[in-house]
This record gives C-alpha cells, structure tokens and sequence, in this order.
C-alpha cells in the first residue's frame, strides 16, 4: 500500500462478548467486562473506515485529476488510513492483556502467550501474501509490532504516551541515519541470508528499517493505541482533551512541514507525485523494490536530509508520523463519541460496524478478490466504481455473516488458533 495495510461477529456486534482484537483481526466490541458498549462499537467503526481507507489505496485510480474530490479522497486514505489501522491494533492489544489495568499472574503469562501467537501467526500469514502481493501487505509487520509490544502492555498512559512521541520525535532521524549508513550493497548482503526475503521479498531489514510499515518508526501508532486504551475514553472530558490533542498534532505537524519546506511536500493531492510515489499500491506483486520511507532502497528513490521536513505520507518523517498519529486520534474519538451520543447513527451504521468487527476477513478478502478480478487491481482502474462495489460487497458479506456467525471467517481461526495459551502456567 502505499499503504498497508495492516490488525467479528453477531447481527448485532455491539451486543456481544467476544474475545478482544487486533487490527485488523477481532473486534473490539465484544470484549466481556470491558467499557460502555458504545466506546468498543467506536472503535469497530473506526476500523471499518480504516479498511475502506484501504481499499481506496489499493483499489481507486491513483491518477484523479488534481484537486479533484477523487484526489483529495486518495490523499486522506493515503498512509492514514494504515496509520489508523496499526493504532487500532495496539489499543485492541491491550483488550487481550488487560484494558485499565494489566493483567497479571497466570491471567497475564496467558493473555502474553495470546498475543505472541497472533504475532506469529501474522507474520507467517503476512509473508505468505507478501509472495504474491508484494511489501504492500501489512500483516507481517504486525507480527514484528505485537512482539515488541509485548514488553509495553504493563506500562501505563502516560509512559506509553511518552514513549510514542519518543519514537516520533527521533526515530524518523535515527532510520534516516541507518539508511544511509546502509548502501545498497550492505542491505543486499544482508538480504541473502535472510529466508524471508528470499520467500517473499520482505525480509527482517524491510521488516524493521526499509519497509513501506518500518517498525523503527511505527511503533509510534501502535504505542499511541496502547495509550488510548488506558484512558476512559467513554469520559467527555477525556474524550474533548484528546479531540484537541488530535487536532493539535495534526495542525503542528502539516503546519510546519508546511511552512519549512512548501505545500508540495505535504499536500501531494492529485498525481501521484511526491516522495511515495513509487511505493504504492501500483508496486502490488512487485515485492519492496522501492523504499516506503526515507533514505533508499535497492531500485530505489534516494531521498535527501531536506527531506525530514516534509509530511508526505510513508515517507516516515517526524511530521508525517505526528500527523497521521493525530488523524487517528480524532478518528477514534469521533467515532466513539458518535456511537455513545448517536443511537440512530449507530443503528443505521451496524452493517459498517459488522465490517470492522471482521476486519482481517476484509482485508485479506479484498487481495483474493483483486486475484480473481485484475482489472480492479491498483494502478488499473480509470474509475470509482470497484472500489465502491469492494466496500459494498464488504458490507453486504459482514452483515449477513454476523447474523450467523459471532466472528469473521479468519476471526475464527485466529480465535482457534490461540486456544492453546490457556495451558501456559
């Protein structure tokens, strides 16, 4: 993906109890013993609108006229929409080991092995795409993502807060440095004896450093999410002082790239210019050819210092990490706000909720759909139309689904697949 992506059940998911997510994987909205309902429904919501964001990065002409509603639509799911995803999946980790507070003693030791199966599960499910899609899928990288969380999940919100502008602040600088260090030579020699580059060409260095989702610096939305889902986010006051938080990030973050470095290195609407250009969706199949963030990859654009200034998305900077950190924060604010103050909204909107509720289904979905129908794939279509037809199809599925099934198809086998963490002692 330009993006990745990237991260369950009944008619009526916010009225069931269910075992806590990931994103994308299960749904936040039915985790027994967890806040008001319509707080966990929000966050089902936001995930539903994460995984359309994702389809419009895979999906939608790349090439809408510039300026053009078309382009600015591309432009907000461009690099966001993943970011949102990720941040999800961090606050869904901390559903599984202990929301308010971390769960200890053997219910703790139980909820780590949960998460460090899902872990590898993603990671061999996302290097199994990745051999037929390329670095455009996120699964792998959230493999990587839960098993460095799991050293987080007992920390609090404010140090996970603080860890998350940390990694903001001065990784982007760090992998920037490293991947300079790293000539095309070095990262090539690396390459040849790491078994997962040669099965899918998203190796352990794409993974951490030169991928289109480099842990090194996405870490920072995970560990936002992780922070969010120790607040009280059904509390108005928590709810205000985090919309402002969101907005203000986002408005410091593009109002300085802005104002240091011109409009072209942040508002890449229309066109597809701009440093990420060559890292998106259209590289599907392609494997990690070109960089998704700064510095260079073999085949790849090299990107100078000047270049930390800007916000484009996937370029991995200070700015475009803070911003995109700032969109899901108003995200999932506002969907959860929406949900508790919104009963209409809420009802009218359950079959997009019973979309996130399966949102690892959706997402894998979409990819075996792009295989039996090409000409939807991205980088193909001149027109709208199968990307709304994808996001409708995904609607349609999840909401007869969820009257049958209390998870998503792959919800399920996930589910299943970490039964045995009840065995740990």
């Amino acid at each position: 993906m330009t993006q990745v992506k990237p991260p369950q059940e009944p008619s009526a998911p916010q009225r069931n109890a269910t075992p806590p997510p990931q994103a994308p994987s299960e749904s936040a909205g039915h985790v027994s013993g967890g806040p008001s309902m319509g707080r966990l429904v929000g966050l089902d919501l936001a995930r539903a609108l994460a995984v359309f964001g994702m389809y419009i990065v895979h999906i939608a002409p790349m090439d809408s006229p510039q300026g053009s509603v078309g382009s600015w639509v591309y432009f907000l799911a461009e690099g966001r929409s993943s970011a949102l995803f990720a941040t999800l999946a961090g606050f869904s980790l901390m559903l599984i080991a202990g929301r308010r507070e971390p769960k200890t003693g053997l219910a703790g030791r139980q909820a780590k092995a949960r998460i460090a199966i899902r872990a590898v599960i993603l990671l061999a499910l996302g290097t199994v795409l990745a051999m037929e899609y390329g670095d455009i899928i996120i699964l792998a990288y959230y493999g990587v993502y839960f098993l460095l969380a799991l050293l987080l999940v007992r920390l609090s919100a404010r140090t996970l807060a603080l860890i998350a502008a940390g990694i903001a602040l001065v990784m982007p600088q760090l992998a920037f440095v490293l991947k300079m260090w790293m000539s095309d030579s070095v990262q090539q020699s690396i390459n040849a004896y790491d078994p997962l580059e040669r099965l899918s060409t998203v190796g352990v260095l794409d993974l951490l450093l030169t991928g289109l989702y480099p842990t090194i610096t996405w870490m920072a939305f995970v560990t936002t999410g992780m922070a969010l889902a120790r607040l009280d986010l059904s509390a108005p006051v928590v709810r205000r002082r985090l919309a402002v938080l969101g907005g203000g990030l986002v408005t410091v973050a593009y109002g300085l790239a802005t104002l240091l470095t011109g409009a072209s290195a942040v508002w890449n609407v229309g066109g597809g210019g701009g440093p990420s250009s060559g890292s998106g969706p259209g590289s599907m199949g392609s494997g990690s050819a070109v960089s998704g963030s700064m510095g260079s990859a073999p085949g790849g654009p090299q990107l100078s210092a000047s270049d930390l200034l800007g916000a484009v998305s996937h370029t991995g900077t200070t700015f475009d990490t803070i911003g995109c950190a700032g969109i899901a924060i108003l995200v999932i604010v506002a969907a959860t706000a929406a949900m508790d103050r919104l009963p209409l909204l809420r009802r009218l909107a359950k079959p997009v909720i019973a979309v996130g509720t399966m949102s690892l289904t959706a997402y894998v979905g979409h990819f075996l759909a792009q295989s039996a129908w090409p000409a939807s794939g991205a980088g193909t279509t001149t027109s709208w139309v199968p990307v709304l037809t994808y996001i409708l199809t995904a609607i349609v599925f999840a909401t007869i689904w969820s009257r049958f099934f209390r998870r998503g198809p792959l919800e399920y086998l996930l589910n299943a697949a970490t039964k045995p963490a009840k065995y740990i002692r």
